[in-house]
């Protein structure tokens, strides 16, 4: 099963960012336990003034450019199966939860991170149990 999973991280090599934080988001590309860098994605929120009432919007910039032609923060993720950041805040949980999204706080380096986890949904598709998971 081939899945994306978005990381937060300022330098490439650590998650050190919240979600809000991210300027930019790294895409990764996912085949069972093998994972590949594929794209980086801008997620800039706009300052106060230009926030819509339906949430943060990124800034008026060319979907050709981003890809993500007005669209909210957590929907520029919405085809990843998950994020992988410092923090997330609470309004942006509830928008993951409807992409069904899931979001996993830590602190550590990326490639530590994406081992654990996609070894995690590894044993999660293949229903092994997860009993003495580490």
């Amino acid at each position: 099963m081939s899945y994306k999973i978005a990381v937060a991280s300022s330098d490439g090599i650590n998650v050190d960012l919240s979600f809000g934080e991210a300027k930019n988001l790294m895409i990764y590309n996912v085949q069972g336990e093998e994972y590949t860098l594929s794209e980086t994605r801008e997620s800039i929120a706009p300052p106060a003034a230009e926030k819509s009432a339906v949430g943060e919007r990124c800034r008026g910039c060319a979907p050709a450019a981003t890809g993500c032609g007005g669209r909210t923060k957590a929907e520029i993720v919405s085809d990843c199966r998950c994020v992988i950041c410092k923090s997330a805040g609470f309004n942006v949980r509830k928008q993951f939860e409807k992409s069904a999204v899931s979001c996993f706080d830590v602190e550590c380096t990326i490639a530590e991170a994406l081992d654990k986890i996609t070894r995690y949904f590894s044993r999660v598709d293949g229903h092994i149990s997860l009993k003495n998971f580490k």
